[in-house]
């Protein structure tokens, strides 16, 4: 028998973070997570990381942008977010493409409705098409 994930869903005590989170109330926000150990003291043997998130605006409503950023303070992630969330949104772009070629080149079934890729019972309730 295969084991869920779920299964084995303990938290590992030497892999802790502790999250912060920086906005500007305009742009995104921007994470900060500091290594901790088991008893939450700030655990130096391993590095701070950094993630940005920010949101474009599609005609289906807003879709979530989330870089890493390759900063080693707060300053620096703040300097790097805008190209970061440039090149967050490039890649997001090529691949709702990929996705959509992929949807054009789907095999069609009787009884479906076209563009539905195959789902049973015409795909997924709600979904809808993303245009850029």
């Amino acid at each position: 028998m295969q084991e869920s994930p779920m299964q084995d869903a303990s938290i590992n005590p030497d892999e802790l973070y502790l999250e912060e989170v920086f906005t500007d109330h305009k742009v995104g926000t921007i994470r900060r997570m500091t290594p901790v150990d088991g008893d939450g003291k700030p655990d130096g043997s391993r590095d701070t990381l950094y993630f940005g998130q920010a949101q474009m605006m599609t005609p289906a409503g807003p879709l979530p942008l989330n870089f890493e950023l390759k900063a080693g303070n707060l300053a620096e992630a703040c300097q790097q977010f805008a190209d970061a969330a440039k090149v967050a949104l490039e890649q997001t772009v090529e691949e709702l493409k990929e996705m959509r070629r992929q949807q054009a080149s789907s095999i069609v079934v009787p009884g479906q409705e076209p563009g539905m890729g195959g789902m049973p019972g015409g795909g997924i309730p709600g979904g809808g098409k993303i245009q850029l």
